[in-house]
């Protein structure tokens, strides 16, 4: 229990000084640009996009999107209602977010597991090339802390959630 405290408080350490700069302001407008990134369009439109323009190994990546966002969701709604974490405006006495989060709960974090979930699986079926979109995903995670709705130990077991069952879906497409 004391270890679970001990992460809490220097979660809470973290997430300050993530929301405590001089630049908060600009840094929130930047951060809400990118959060809505996250928001599932992209997750829906990118696989569409590439199967649809006849990308080699497109109808594969299509089905293990589909097949992990179908894992994914059911998954993540029992573990955010089963740890229900509070969100920081919730848990932090005098702090309010930049935005106003669309459930209650903050473990894990959903744009971000969906960020890393695409982001591993486009890299696992089109290569090196596509690495760039782990920057999109590190973005993603980084504006949910920035925008006051998550702590980082959310956004990082977001992350591990997201990569863990793409590599799953992966390995059952390409049986």
């Amino acid at each position: 229990m004391r270890l679970i405290q001990s992460i809490n408080q220097f979660d809470v350490r973290m997430f300050l000084a993530c929301v405590g700069t001089r630049h908060q302001q600009r840094l929130s407008r930047i951060a809400y640009g990118i959060s809505k990134t996250g928001d599932g369009y992209t997750q829906l439109l990118l696989p569409i996009l590439l199967y649809s323009i006849g990308v080699s190994q497109g109808l594969n990546y299509l089905i293990a999107v589909a097949l992990s966002f179908a894992v994914w969701l059911p998954l993540y709604w029992v573990l955010k209602n089963t740890c229900r974490r509070r969100r920081p405006p919730a848990a932090i006495p005098a702090f309010s977010a930049s935005i106003i989060a669309s459930d209650e709960f903050s473990f894990p974090s959903g744009h971000t597991a969906a960020a890393f979930l695409l982001s591993t699986l486009t890299v696992l079926f089109f290569g090196v090339i596509a690495a760039p979109m782990f920057l999109w995903a590190i973005a993603v995670a980084a504006s949910r802390v920035i925008l006051g709705v998550h702590f980082p130990t959310d956004t990082l077991a977001g992350a591990a959630l997201g990569i863990i069952i793409a590599h799953l879906a992966h390995a059952q497409v390409m049986v």
